[in-house]
Formats: structure tokens, sequence, C-alpha cells
């Protein structure tokens, strides 16, 4: 059973906004704040999920935003972390410079930077497992390859498990080797036994003691023009799970990354000093 799109003609849900502040009093808009950017967008009333959401929403003449910013919602709290190149670059030479990696790229070194550094604030206990999860592009990967017109999703997810002493005790090269060893996992006989589960079992991975990663850092959001220009900025409002990380470009170069993430009020202070480090 596929899902598919029931065209029956009731249009898009049209929704006209006011508010009395500009979009500069937001602030640092390229750093999602969940709570004030998630006032302006409409929620379908009685939705328990996606497939009683309307593909698409307009909702227009956004005018202003209510000038309460709230970072804590109830446990939980989220903020954004810039990385420039000079940082990411350095974490590169770090994974590289024990001499048991050949290569790494900013999303491998990224990716076990903080999958290692949430485990420590989190203080898991070493012989806990954890594991990350990430989703991989599979256009280049099947055999043969998918045609460069398809516009649909084309990502499997791949994961690491490990114990989160592993991760803590073991040189950084570690944990970035375990980034890389899961996406060359990602083969074609792989894919189709992922296909093959999912429509069979319809089942979810589990998120226990899980970090997932997504990444929008290679999508072009910043061209998308309406005929108004491009966009001030193009991503999520809040993330769908309090254990995932989102990577986002950063600024029109789109050359830095920034890295959106919840996570416990008490564990927030002590991860901020070690993306400060």
């Amino acid at each position: 059973m596929k899902l598919i799109v029931d065209c029956t003609g009731e249009g898009a849900i049209f929704v006209e906004a006011k508010a009395d502040c500009e979009l500069e009093d937001l602030g640092d808009i390229m750093k999602p704040d969940p709570v004030t950017l998630g006032k302006p967008v409409y929620d379908i009333p009685g939705a328990k999920n996606i497939l009683e959401i309307p593909p698409l929403v307009a909702q227009v003449k956004i005018e202003d935003i209510s000038n309460t910013i709230e970072l804590y919602k109830e446990e939980m709290l989220y903020k954004s972390f810039s990385f420039d190149l000079e940082k990411l670059e350095h974490l590169r030479k770090k994974a590289l410079q024990d001499g048991n990696l050949e290569k790494c790229t900013t999303f491998e070194a990224l990716s076990a930077y903080e999958w290692k550094a949430r485990c420590e604030v989190l203080n898991m206990k070493p012989d806990q497992q954890t594991k990350l999860l990430f989703a991989v592009d599979e256009r280049s990967r099947f055999e043969p390859q998918i045609s460069e017109g398809y516009l649909g999703n084309a990502i499997v997810l791949t994961n690491s498990l490990c114990k989160a002493g592993e991760l803590q005790y073991n040189p950084f090269s570690f944990a970035v080797k375990l980034v890389q060893e899961a996406v060359k996992m990602v083969t074609d006989g792989y894919m189709i036994s992922a296909i093959d589960y999912f429509e069979a079992t319809r089942a979810r991975p589990s998120l226990t003691a899980t970090l997932l990663i997504t990444t929008w850092m290679r999508l072009s959001l910043h061209t998308t023009n309406f005929d108004w220009g491009e966009p001030v900025l193009s991503g999520p409002v809040v993330l769908p799970e309090k254990k995932v990380i989102l990577f986002l470009s950063h600024e029109k170069e789109r050359k830095s990354i920034n890295m959106f993430l919840g996570l416990l009020a008490s564990a927030m202070e002590p991860f901020e000093r070690l993306m400060n480090t």
C-alpha cells in the first residue's frame, strides 16, 4: 500500500495573518526560534497526523509577529549554534590528525562531534548503547541510478551503534569513522531491503537513546522565487522530534552552518560550553 494524493478539487487552505512589527524585530532569523516563528504558522485544527494535513497551506500578508519571545517550552530548550568555515575546518583537521582516517567531510565531522557532545551532556553511562541515525541520498546508489529528472524523495535511513563510553574515551576519529561506515553501508541491496521492510511493517525506527541528524545544507530553498524575489529565510519552524539535530546553511554565501536542536534545559548549558570551546 502506497500513499497517494487524492485530488478532490477543494482547493488550498488560504489564511490571512496580520501583526504589528517588522521582520527585522525578530533578530537573527537565521537562527530559528520555534516559539517565535511558530506563532504565525497556521495549524490545521484537529489534525492528528500528516495524513490529515493538506499538502499545501498558504498563509499571506504577515506584517507582524507577537514580540513575546519565550525560549523555554516545558522542560525543553531550543537553540541554534553557528559554525563558520574556520571552525568546520578545525573539526575536519581534528578528525584526521591521528592518521586513522584518510579523508573526512564536513557532515561526517560535524555529525560525529554533535553525537559525542550530546552523549556527554546527557551523562550517558559508559555501557549505555547509543545510536546515530541519519538519511543518505539514494539517487546515485541504486543500480541503475535514479534519473536526474526525478523530483521525489530518494533517501534511506542508516545508523551507527556503539556504547557511550566508546565515544567518550576514544579519539575523535573513532566517532567520525562510525559515521563513515554508516554511509558506506548504504548499497543497492541495503536500500532494496529497507524498502521491502518498510512496505511489510510500516514501522518507524526506535528513537531510544538516539540522535537523529537531518541536513538541509544542500537543499536549494534559497533559490525559490514566487516573483517576490529570493526568500529571506527558508527552513522549518520547529523540530519534528526532540531528539533531532538539524543542519541548515547560514547566510547567503551558504558556507557556514547553523545547527538547530532541542535539549533538556539542564543539559543545554554544558552543551553550549562545549560548542564554544
